[in-house]
């Protein structure tokens, strides 16, 4: 007999923390992606953070080799270890911030969402789209219980 595997239209995990006070950019950065999931608590593999980062603080269009050097640069200038800095890891990280709309691929190169605020992003794609259709869902199924 073979079973079938559950594979989800759509994923949200979502984690409250405690208010951001005074903490750095990387800090509140680390903080969006634990928050939304993109980052596991106690991980210590957090390239995802830098990846974030470098597109929230470019002024443009970045290739994700380009990303992949700063992200290594930016790990060296903060003593971090060079964990997931492999070309795949990169791009797999790139895939899961567009993903939750964070991030967006124009061309060959990837930007912050329509070069918008992240606050509106996460307002317009997730609160307002993501988050209504998934709870809809879970709706049909306890209904149908």
């Amino acid at each position: 007999m073979k079973v079938s595997r559950d594979v989800p239209l759509s994923e949200l995990t979502l984690r409250k923390y405690e208010k951001p006070y005074e903490m750095s950019r990387r800090d509140l950065i680390r903080k969006v992606c634990l928050s939304t999931g993109l980052l596991q608590p106690g991980d210590s593999r957090d390239v995802i953070v830098d990846i974030f980062q470098i597109l929230l603080d470019s002024k443009s269009d970045l290739t994700s080799e380009e990303i992949r050097t700063q992200v290594i640069q930016s790990r060296k200038d903060n003593k971090l270890p060079l964990n997931g800095i492999a070309s795949s890891n990169i791009r797999r990280q790139l895939k899961r911030l567009r993903d939750m709309y964070f991030i967006e691929k124009y061309k060959n190169t990837y930007r912050v969402h329509e070069k918008e605020e992240i606050s509106v992003i996460f307002q317009e794609k997730i609160e307002k789209f993501l988050l209504p259709s998934i709870v809809a869902r879970i709706r049909e199924y306890v209904k149908a219980l």
